[in-house]
């Protein structure tokens, strides 16, 4: 009986041992691929490309992929239906008109700055459709700070991924650029319009 026993440990410890290698090659090919599958921080830290990342859409049917945007820059901004900067959509949509070209601009809503961003995916569309016109990207809903923060702005913020700075996201309209091959070029405030001169001069090198 206790030789039984043993082969059948043995057995278990072995089958046991093949799932765990399984599951580890199954994560390296997901993370080969750009498939975030935690938002465990060195999972993110092993990401150094911003082109590997994808994202719900606001209306969580889709998704949207930063590898199709290759080839033009990419401006992320976290965006608030009822902030002081709200009308910095009008400038967003004007840069999509005329330089969208050159540019892919996203919108991340969030809520974390006063509460400036408390609807739901339908109000959120509503009012970007209504007010703005917007044509550009809407994501689903994030947290851009904190310990729930998205793994795209733990890349954005983190020295080691964005290889130049630390970073927070300060306020609503705050802006980030990443560059036609995936890497980070610039961190903007949320003073900086969207058509300014120094935001288009950098989008337009």
């Amino acid at each position: 009986m206790n030789k039984i026993a043993l082969i059948l440990l043995s057995l278990v410890l072995a089958q046991c041992s093949t799932q765990s290698k399984t599951e580890q090659a199954q994560e390296s090919n997901n993370t080969a691929k750009g498939e975030i599958t935690s938002s465990n921080s060195s999972d993110v830290i092993a990401i150094k490309n911003f082109h590997y990342f994808t994202i719900p859409t606001l209306d969580e049917q889709s998704t949207l992929k930063m590898s199709d945007y290759k080839g033009k820059k990419i401006l992320i901004v976290n965006v608030a239906s009822k902030c002081g900067f709200t009308p910095q959509y009008e400038g967003l949509q004007k840069l999509n008109e005329l330089h969208g070209d050159k540019v892919q601009i996203i919108g991340f809503p969030c809520n974390q700055f006063l509460g400036q961003e408390p609807g739901g995916k339908e109000e959120i569309a509503a009012f970007c459709q209504k007010n703005y016109g917007v044509t550009f990207p809407i994501t689903t809903k994030i947290d851009v700070k904190g310990s729930s923060q998205n793994e795209i702005y733990t890349w954005l913020t983190n020295k080691e991924t964005n290889e130049l700075e630390e970073y927070k996201v300060t306020w609503n309209f705050n802006k980030f650029l990443v560059d036609e091959n995936g890497k980070f070029i610039k961190y903007y405030g949320s003073k900086v319009e969207p058509m300014g001169k120094e935001l288009l001069a950098d989008i337009l090198k």
